[in-house]
């Protein structure tokens, strides 16, 4: 590649050495593309160099363009071409040059790689040879054979590894070869070229002559222009010391005029002064006034305080003449005791004790009371936060109120009380005034106003307490339907409209909240619109849907049904998620499954409170749809022979793809060609009206793929955009309207083309016809190809004008997809032959604002083939605002000019350019001028702008706020109006801590033009006199202030929270809140805490306070305590309980009336059934047709009216309302009927705590304390009551369960039954329990529907024998039911009569059985239920297997569980298993014992455990199985205490064995001998034979024993005794072993004997016994 590369660069660079000098030409030599061109090679690295070699040549002859220019003029011996020429070989050698050095550095490389690899040959040559000489020697040892394996295979791949860098070497030595080969050619081509090299040296040095030359000129005009400038700044010094002296004289005669003016103005502040004083003095006699009626207070005051002293020793005087009474009354009691023979000692301290007991205990409720108000307390807090958010954001969402105009807003409240609440025209008058009087009273501070609100609520409590602020939709009547019929119909239309689609609903009423109506759709859904777009047929597509309620009120959703033509392919999943705050948002699920290729439309519907709302959805299929970037295409002026080219985009966004031709309007037919000259709008309505003819109605579709451009060549996105929304505001048409309605549009689109297979054919002729286009528009190879799906094609459209005038060329793009219509396409282009102009004569600088800066640039085009100097021309007017920079300057050949334009308008623009300036439209249009050197007419061009102002505007400078409690805040709105043109940014910057901002936090952006009002909240932190100033600084930077003033004020007493926002609360039901009453004024230092005062005025003075609410009389509110007296630094806890019922004279109304209503139907029943006795016995004598006249008059009385009071001759007599008794169940009838029937009841209460100033006084117990209207408090309470959803439809509405007494650890259930009274699904949800309590929930609480009843079953089991009470809430969104829950637990006391922890069944017969009994005795007061448990059975029912071998923790070796039977059937079985033991009574309890095989080990353990788990007794159960009568036990064990699990397998000739055959059993005995004071002890074992009873026939009954090899005994030092015997059957017999150490036996020395042990029964065993002895030195 290399070789190829150089060769070929020394060719060229020859060939071009051997050309002739004039050979060279401009395009050669005048661009920088040339250099790419002439040495162009195939290596794209190559490539690269060259481009920068290109880089650098252009930027060379860019800067050296007016030098070589220059030199051209003075010396004229060398041309611009031979310069270019020197510089461009200059070039080439540098870069052969670079070549060699690529070349050389080659070499050098591949040098290096051959020594490496012929290094490494070396090494591998010296490995392999020392292997081969260590397998030489190891060959000679013929034992080590693995080493010899391991060397040959390392000895192969030495070889390997030398055979692979030989061939290394082999290639680097080529590759060598290759690079020297070239650096040779390299050189060679440098001798060649070392003439040229020299002749370009030559030439290099006369150009730097040139430019050293060239350098000196320049200096010398520098010089020159130096001493220009120098001479220039003088004169500019003399004409400024002209100017300053001129400015010297200007403030000289200024300061004469100012004085002059001040002298006027001394006279007028003279005066100024004399008013100022003489409103001091007036102030001072007005502060003088003050302070004598403040010390006239005093006095009064001092007064009040000496009877109070009075009356307070009055008391003590009483005081101790009561004491003194109560002590002789004492002493008469005690001598009439002593006189009755009784202990008067004893009886007084008893009475002592008992008022000691009596206050102790009365302390201790107290206690308890203030700690569950402290708990209830803290529960609240949180529901406190919450109001205060809650109301918070309803003061965002109020509108500004407008003090100028009550009038309008008294008109709006009567509006909205009429639409609200149908009252009669004089309660709402009413109404209104007190809401006037009370807002105005919250929200001004004058005290006359305040007053006269107070004296309103003294004059109408009832009213003004009673009515709310506004009413709600529950105070509304709503008239019934007499007629059932009509009822009837109405329900089942609204079931029908959760299946059908439901039309255009009727317009809900106006919804007004905050007095601000609601406008819209209650919910938003995101996305606005569900589409699935080009979805295909069988697939399964899903969309979640956000509904989000934006209306003010809280909201519900219900899903109504979707429409017709989507139920087959639509599924939804919605869950209605019950009441929805405002901003609060649910999800659904839209499913979509296409059965059909057709386009879908339709909606959702949903009803919610506010009114219906629908979600669109739209399903589309896959199409084309086809637009391009821009239907027109301006090429501008452009000079005659130049070759511009644009591009157009077709851009398909449908999901469909097509093939396209872009074909000349002239080659179309007439029908064709008209629609093209039409305008898009035109076409649209040709195509329409040509649908509309061939079907019955066109959908408003998006599907007719039109593309709508505009004439200035709009982009896709926008027409996108705005084909996009005409697409969804269409609405949804009917199917086959839909076909007829695609069919006309695709015959009206492509003029009434009939099939795909004659659209291709046309397009193909027009493919044949445009080829032969010969304009000066023209359109290069490419016309026609295929757009897919979502793709875009740019094709070319070039333009090369001949002859100056305009160019014009129509276009249409034609597509095989018949449903797509053409597109049209207009070209324009302008060839122009003026040398000189400005691209944009027009410069439009928008909108500006005074005293901005704004640039822009004027592009200058030349097509002159030299260089041409420029003048900007600004008229005088407009200096001062306008500047173009540079003045002047120059443009080069075919090149263009940017100046830059800056505009900064002062505001005398009105003043200095009148004849520009329109002032009334704040237009600006200035017509500039550009001055061409040699070139009598300018060129013109104008700059248009719209100047307007930047100022924001207060409609009021001054705030004054009047006077706030600290604990208040005073609203006031202004207005700020934007003056300018442009919206402008705004915002509140350094806010106090005391004043609020709104909306936005005192941010926001205003229009053009527009007045936002906002509001200024300002809440005082302390008494003090307030002003400060609020800046609005706009987002130029611009200030605008506005002052404030207020006055705050301390109270003396304060309340903890002065709103309290009940929720709803159902009717039974109570909400509490709990408040204090703080006086925290402790001390008159102002500087270390706040004080309570007015402004700036005296504190008031340090004291107990004394409060008073003022409860409304009949009200459901308690208010806990309603007075009382705070002292200084304390506070008085204050709860405040609302507890909505029924009025006892309601329930008792409603009572009769319904007695009376029983009794009334009760007659019209016998009524009836007279008449039809009658009918029937008229029957019975006529003969004639049948007539039925009782069947009106019963439907008469079936459509009548039940009269509350019966008939006056019904013998009935109605009871007086007040003999109903509560508790009876007429009264629990009629309570039932009121709470089903209550609807809603709002209810606000605005309670009055009226405060002291001063302690009460104590002379004058009849004189009440002091109060100021200023320090009175108020509490405003919100009071919903609302209709109980759930009720307790047993024990007449009883929420109280009581279980009784239930044994500790049984449980009883009980069951309760609550209904759903509302009319909406009810999410029940229950408290948790105590999990360690006895009472629990046994069945899950479920969605309860309306009217539906739910069952619950409650489990009472005590743990413990005492009483027990809980409370369980059952929670809904509406109430809290609260269920008391009460039982008392009993311990069940069972005793056993076997005493022991063993029960043992001794040695039995296998396939026999042994049985045990006792007694379990109950002596508690209650049934007892028992269970009877074994291990065995327990360990069944696990599925792991117990520890055979393991023992047990107390260090017993026998397991719990032993040995089982092979049958599966447990060994040991109990009857019974399980029962109950009534109080006083026992039960017999039997054990049996039954095994199936031979084992010594079969163990179990029993259990009898109570209902509770309480375990009675444990008894461990054992037993041995035996094929024989005869058995021994005793010795050391020598197996494991279990069986193996299987069966050991018999023989089958088990009965030919003889008895001598079978093995002797091994018996240890294990005997330890010691000494005892020289003495040796002997050591002593025993060892029993039994015999076993049994009532089946055997051989034997009894068993007799021997012993064989005694003497071998008595050698070693045992003894046995008896040595045989006989054994009778059900008894044991005891065998004693004795060893006693012989003479000079060693200590610890082991002494063995072995003797066999025959027992004869039915059978014979031999025990083969094994004596062990050892003798030790001391008794273990």
């Amino acid at each position: 590649m290399d070789a190829r590369k150089s060769s070929s660069l020394i060719s060229h660079i020859s060939s071009e050495h051997q050309a002739p000098l004039n050979t060279w030409t401009d395009e050669e030599t005048g661009d920088e593309g040339t250099g790419g061109e002439t040495f162009q090679e195939d290596d794209p690295a190559l490539l690269a160099e060259e481009d920068l070699f290109g880089e650098v040549d252009a930027s060379i002859w860019e800067g050296s363009n007016g030098d070589l220019a220059v030199g051209v003029g003075n010396s004229g011996k060398k041309s611009y071409a031979e310069t270019a020429r020197m510089f461009k070989l200059r070039q080439n050698l540098d870069q052969l040059d670079s070549f060699h050095r690529q070349k050389e550095h080659n070499v050098l490389k591949a040098r290096e790689e051959l020594r490496i690899c012929r290094q490494n040959i070396a090494e591998l040559e010296g490995q392999r040879t020392a292997v081969e000489v260590e397998i030489d020697q190891q060959q000679k040892d013929a034992d080590n054979s693995a080493s010899v394996f391991r060397l040959r295979a390392q000895h192969r791949r030495l070889c390997q590894e030398l055979q692979a860098e030989e061939d290394l070497e082999a290639h680097v030595t080529k590759t060598l070869r290759e690079h020297e080969l070239e650096l040779l050619q390299v050189e060679v081509e440098l001798g060649r070229f070392s003439l040229l090299r020299e002749e370009v040296q030559e030439e290099e040095q006369a150009y730097q002559t040139l430019q050293a030359q060239r350098g000196a000129a320049r200096l010398q005009m520098e010089d020159a222009a130096v001493l220009g400038m120098q001479r220039k700044t003088q004169r500019l010094k003399a004409k400024k010391e002209a100017m300053l002296k001129e400015e010297e004289d200007r403030c000289r005669r200024s300061k004469e005029q100012s004085q002059a003016s001040r002298k006027k103005a001394a006279v007028f502040l003279k005066e100024t002064i004399k008013s100022l004083h003489q409103k001091e003095v007036e102030e001072k006699q007005r502060s003088h006034d003050l302070v004598q009626k403040r010390m006239q207070a005093v006095l009064s005051l001092k007064s009040n305080i000496a009877a109070t002293q009075e009356r307070l020793r009055a008391q003590q005087r009483r005081a101790v003449a009561e004491a003194q009474r109560q002590e002789q009354e004492e002493r008469q009691l005690k001598e009439a005791l002593e006189a009755q023979g009784s202990n008067s000692t004893k009886h007084m301290y008893q009475q002592k004790k008992l008022q000691e007991f009596q206050r102790k205990k009365e302390e201790f409720e107290e206690k308890q009371k203030s700690n569950r108000m402290d708990i209830v307390a803290k529960l609240l807090l949180e529901e406190e936060s919450l109001e205060r958010k809650k109301r918070h954001q309803a003061l965002m969402f109020l509108p500004p109120s407008v003090n100028k105009d009550k009038m309008r807003q008294t008109r709006s409240r009567k509006k909205i009380l009429q639409s609200l609440d149908p009252q009669p025209a004089k309660t709402k008058e009413k109404t209104i005034r007190q809401e006037s009087a009370l807002s105005s009273s919250s929200s001004s501070s004058d005290q006359e106003d305040l007053r006269e609100s107070v004296d309103l609520e003294e004059q109408s409590p009832r009213e003004s307490l009673a009515q709310p602020e506004f009413t709600g939709l529950w105070d509304q009547t709503h008239q019934v339907d007499t007629e059932r019929s009509t009822t009837f119909q109405s329900r089942a239309a609204r079931q029908d409209m959760t299946l059908l689609p439901v039309g255009k609903p009727t317009a809900p009423p106006k919804k007004v909240t905050h007095g601000k109506e609601f406008k819209g759709p209650p919910f938003i859904s995101k996305p606005e619109v569900v589409a699935f777009k080009n979805f295909e047929v069988g697939q399964t597509y899903r969309r979640k849907i956000i509904l989000t309620n934006i209306s003010y009120i809280i909201n519900y959703c219900k899903l109504l049904g979707i429409s017709q033509d989507l139920m087959d392919f639509i599924t939804i999943s919605f869950k209605p998620p019950g009441p929805m705050s405002p901003g609060m948002a649910c999800e659904m699920q839209a499913t979509f499954q296409p059965m059909i290729n057709k386009d879908l439309e339709g909606e959702v519907q949903f009803m919610s409170a506010a009114g219906p709302f629908s979600v669109p959805i739209r399903c589309k299929i896959k199409k084309c749809d086809l637009a391009v970037d821009s239907c027109l295409i301006d090429f501008g002026a452009h000079v005659v022979g130049q070759n511009i080219s644009r591009y157009i985009t077709l851009n398909n966004r449908g999901a469909l793809g097509t093939n396209f031709a872009l074909v000349p309007v002239a080659y179309l037919n007439p029908a064709e060609t008209q629609n093209l000259t039409q305008s898009p709008a035109q076409v649209q309505a040709q195509i329409s009206s040509q649908a509309f003819s061939c079907s019955t109605q066109l959908p408003n579709d998006s599907s007719s793929s039109v593309s709508v451009c505009d004439g200035q060549g709009s982009t896709a996105s926008r027409a996108d955009g705005d084909h996009n929304s005409k697409r969804e505001s269409g609405k949804p048409s009917v199917k086959s309207e839909q076909k007829q309605s695609e069919a006309g549009v695709a015959e009206a689109g492509l003029g009434g083309v009939p099939s795909e297979r004659e659209g291709a054919h046309s397009l193909e002729a027009s493919r044949e016809e445009a080829s032969s286009d010969t304009s000066d528009i023209t359109i290069p190879e490419g016309r026609e190809g295929h757009v897919g799906p979502f793709e875009s094609v740019k094709l070319e459209i070039v333009f090369k004008p001949t002859i100056p005038g305009k160019a014009k060329l129509d276009f249409n793009f034609k597509f095989s997809e018949l449903s797509c219509a053409p597109i049209p396409v207009e070209v324009r282009g302008m060839a122009v032959s003026v040398p000189v102009w400005v691209t944009q004569p027009s410069i439009d600088l928008k909108i500006c604002m005074f005293d901005r800066l704004y640039q822009d640039t004027i592009v200058v085009q030349s097509r002159a083939s030299t260089a041409l100097r420029l003048t900007f021309e600004v008229c005088p007017a407009l200096r001062n605002h306008m500047e173009i920079l540079p003045k002047t300057g120059y443009i080069q050949a075919g090149a263009s000019f940017n100046a830059q334009l800056k505009f900064i308008p002062r505001r005398s623009l009105s003043e200095d350019a009148k004849r520009f300036f329109d002032s009334q439209t704040s237009v600006l249009e200035v017509p500039l001028a550009l001055n061409v050197a040699d070139q009598v007419r300018p060129v013109p061009f104008t700059v248009h702008a719209v100047v307007t102002s930047s100022d924001l505007q207060f409609d009021q400078t001054e705030v004054d706020f009047g006077h706030c409690s600290i604990y208040e805040s005073v609203k006031t709105s202004v207005r700020l109006t934007n003056l300018s043109l442009l919206p402008q940014e705004f915002g509140f910057l350094e806010i106090p801590k005391f004043i609020e901002v709104q909306p936005n936090e005192g941010f926001g952006t205003l229009l053009p033009l527009e007045t936002l009002e906002i509001d200024l909240i300002f809440s005082a932190k302390k008494a003090e006199e307030y002003s400060f100033q609020l800046t609005c600084k706009s987002g130029i930077h611009r200030d605008f202030p506005i002052l404030c003033r207020a006055v705050g004020v301390h109270p003396l007493l304060e309340l903890s929270h002065s709103l309290v926002h009940f929720g709803a609360t159902a009717i039974g039901d109570n909400s509490t809140a709990v408040l204090h009453v703080v006086n925290s004024h402790t001390s008159r230092n102002e500087f270390s805490h706040a004080v309570p005062r007015v402004g700036g005025g005296p504190v008031a003075p340090v004291g107990p306070r004394l409060f008073s609410f003022a409860l409304p009389e009949n009200s459901e509110i308690i208010l806990t305590p309603t007075a009382g007296r705070v002292l200084p630094g304390q506070r008085c806890l204050v709860q405040v309980t609302f507890r909505p019922r029924l009025g006892e004279h309601e329930v008792r109304e409603e009572a009769v009336r319904l007695l009376c209503r029983s009794e009334e139907l009760r007659l019209q029943d016998m009524e009836r059934h007279r008449g039809v006795e009658a009918e029937g016995g008229k029957r019975s004598e006529q003969e004639g047709p049948v007539t039925r006249p009782q069947g009106k008059q019963a439907l008469k009385e079936k459509n009548s009216k039940v009269s509350i009071s019966p008939k006056n001759d019904s013998p009935f007599q109605p009871p007086n309302p007040a003999d109903i008794q509560p508790g009876s169940v007429e009264y629990a009838a009629g309570k039932a009927s009121l709470v089903h029937s209550f609807s809603q009841r709002y209810s606000r209460y605005i309670i009055p705590c009226f405060v002291s100033e001063g302690d009460s006084p104590q002379g004058e117990p009849h004189t009440g304390p002091a109060y100021s209207p200023l320090n009175t408090l108020y509490l405003e309470l919100l009071c919903p009551a609302v209709r109980p959803p759930l009720v307790v439809t047993l024990c007449n509405d009883q929420t109280t369960i009581d279980f009784k007494q239930v044994a500790v650890g049984q449980k009883v259930v009980k069951q309760i039954t609550i209904q759903n009274i509302s009319h909406e699904s009810l999410d029940l949800s229950s408290s948790v329990l105590d999990l360690s309590g006895p009472f629990s929930l046994l069945n899950a609480l479920r969605r309860l529907g309306p009217g539906g009843t739910h069952i619950l079953v409650l489990a009472f089991t005590p743990a413990l024998g005492k009483k027990y009470r809980e409370v369980m809430e059952i929670l809904t969104h509406r109430m809290t039911m609260e269920l008391r829950l009460c039982g008392e637990g009993i311990v069940p006391v069972i005793t056993c009569s076997h005493q022991e922890s063993l029960i043992n069944f001794g040695y039995v017969l296998e396939k026999e059985s042994a049985t045990y009994s006792f007694k379990l005795q109950n002596t508690s007061s209650l049934d007892v239920r028992f269970s009877v448990l074994l291990d065995s059975q327990a360990l069944r029912r696990s599925d792991s297997l117990p520890a055979l071998i393991s023992p047990s923790p107390e260090g017993n070796t026998q397991p719990t569980v032993g040995t089982q039977n092979f049958s599966g059937l447990s060994v040991f079985s109990v009857t019974p298993i399980e029962g109950s033991i009534a109080p006083g009574n026992s039960r017999d309890i039997t054990v049996t014992f039954l095994p199936d095989h031979e084992s010594l080990h079969y163990s179990d353990r029993l259990r009898v455990q109570l209902i509770n788990k309480h375990t009675v007794c444990a008894i461990e159960l054992r037993g041995a199985a035996r094929a024989h009568t005869m058995y021994l036990c005793g010795g050391d064990p020598l197996t494991v205490p279990i069986d193996a699990l299987l069966p050991v397998p018999s023989s089958g000739n088990s009965e030919l064995k003889a008895d001598s055959e079978s093995p002797p059993l091994p018996v240890l005995l294990t005997l330890r001998g010691g000494c005892k004071k020289g003495a040796m002890i002997p050591a002593v074992r025993e060892l029993e034979v039994g015999c076993i009873r049994t009532l089946q026939p055997v051989a034997k009954k009894n068993v007799d024993f021997s012993w064989d090899s005694l003497p071998t005994l008595q050698q070693k030092g045992f003894s046995v005794e008896p040595s045989k015997g006989t054994v009778d059957a059900g008894n044991r017999r005891t065998i004693t072993a004795t060893w006693t150490p012989p003479s000079g036996l060693q200590p610890n020395e082991v002494v063995q004997v072995c003797v066999p042990l025959i027992l004869r029964g039915d059978d014979t065993e031999v025990y083969n016994v094994t004596l062990l002895a050892l003798a030790s030195g001391a008794k273990d």
